[in-house]
């Protein structure tokens, strides 16, 4: 009796069935406890044709990354219509965010915990979707700010440190997220929210918080105040 023949699958849509098993594998078990014989199996494939296809392990782990973050800045950006006031496309590019990283949890896992504790070049992919996920938050603020101040010349910098910590908070927000039972994609956008807005919104109407005059342990440390 021959051997049972099975039907030819493109190349293609082969290595996205192992990349799925290896974010499976990669987010769940960890880079260094995954291996490449659970992840072949999990794929379906012979351990042969996954280093065929996409050469070792690190290969393979900075492919899925690669995929993964191009997936979520995607669904970052197209989440947000331009033509809604800023705070509203704030809302939306959270809302997809938390959306994205709670429908994806190995996704996310494999983004914010273990690409980035397994050192170089991995880190780097990482860092790569970080900045371009910050400056798309940086437009975002800067339009709203340059609306309300009336000035179209209004500097980038005014904003950058804000949309670096908003984009911090949101990170490991997601993180704790995806580990806490009972919170949805929509609550945490809304955590978030509240948590930022009520400071931006002040930020952008050009009503800064400072510290009182009076206090002089920021000066002897060697802080400089906000501008008011």
């Amino acid at each position: 009796m021959g051997a049972v023949k099975t039907k030819r699958m493109p190349r293609a849509v082969r290595e996205q069935q192992m990349l799925d098993a290896a974010v499976r594998t990669f987010g769940q078990r960890g880079y260094m406890a995954a291996s490449m014989d659970e992840i072949a199996e999990l794929a379906g494939v012979s351990k042969p044709l996954v280093y065929l296809y996409l050469n070792s392990k690190e290969d393979l782990f900075t492919a899925c990354i690669r995929r993964e973050a191009k997936a979520l800045v995607e669904a970052v950006r197209a989440g947000v219509r331009p033509d809604l006031p800023s705070d509203r496309q704030l809302w939306e590019g959270l809302g997809a965010f938390f959306a994205h990283t709670a429908r994806n949890p190995d996704a996310w896992a494999v983004l914010h915990l273990q690409a980035r504790t397994h050192g170089e070049p991995f880190a780097a992919e990482v860092a790569a979707m970080r900045e371009e996920i910050v400056a798309f938050v940086t437009q975002l603020i800067l339009t709203g700010a340059r609306e309300a101040h009336h000035d179209p010349d209004l500097p980038e910098r005014e904003v950058a440190g804000l949309a670096e910590a908003l984009v911090g908070a949101a990170e490991s927000l997601a993180a704790w997220a995806n580990t806490t039972p009972g919170i949805t994609a929509r609550q945490a956008a809304a955590t978030m929210m509240n948590f930022a807005w009520a400071g931006l919104g002040d930020l952008i109407a050009g009503q800064p918080w400072a510290p009182p005059e009076e206090e002089q342990t920021g000066a002897q440390a060697g802080w400089t105040s906000p501008a008011t």
